[in-house]
C-alpha cells in the first residue's frame, strides 16, 4: 500500500511539475514514444547513457510506466540527446540488472530512480541514426 501511494504521489509530481519543466530544457534528454491510444507523440524527460549505437535507461515503475506501455505497443521511438533527435527501436531488458545499470548512468537521475522507483526495468534503444 505504501508503494502504491508513493508511486501515485511521484507520478503526480512528475506529470504536473517536473516533466513539463524538464521538457523545455534544450539539453534535457527526451524519449519520444507514440501514444498507444491517441497515436500522438509523447515526450518523457529521462536520464540515460549512449553506449555505441545504443541508449540505455531504467524505468522506475517498470511496465507500469505509460511510456513503457507505449513501447510495448510500438517500439519505434526517438531519443533527443544533446539537442539532436535519433530514431531507434526500444527493447525491454528484464534480464538486465537495473541496479547495476544505474551505476553506469548519470548519477543525478539514477539517484531519483533508485529513490522513487518501485519496479525497476532496464530499457535499451538501438539507435539507427
Amino acid at each position: 500500500m505504501a508503494d502504491d501511494l508513493r508511486d501515485r504521489i511521484t507520478n503526480l509530481i512528475q506529470r504536473r511539475v517536473a516533466n513539463p519543466l524538464m521538457r523545455r530544457l534544450p539539453i534535457q534528454t527526451l524519449l519520444e514514444t507514440t501514444g498507444r491510444k491517441s497515436g500522438e507523440p509523447r515526450r518523457t524527460p529521462l536520464g540515460g547513457s549512449k553506449v555505441g549505437n545504443e541508449f540505455w535507461f531504467v524505468s522506475e515503475f517498470g511496465e507500469n510506466s505509460q511510456y513503457v506501455k507505449n513501447i510495448k505497443a510500438n517500439p519505434n521511438v526517438r531519443v533527443r540527446l544533446r539537442g539532436r533527435w535519433h530514431n531507434g527501436t526500444a527493447h525491454l531488458v528484464p534480464d538486465d540488472d537495473p541496479h547495476e545499470r544505474l551505476r553506469s548512468l548519470p548519477q543525478f537521475n539514477s539517484f531519483g530512480v533508485r529513490t522513487f522507483g518501485t519496479n525497476l526495468l532496464s530499457i535499451r534503444v538501438d539507435l539507427t541514426d
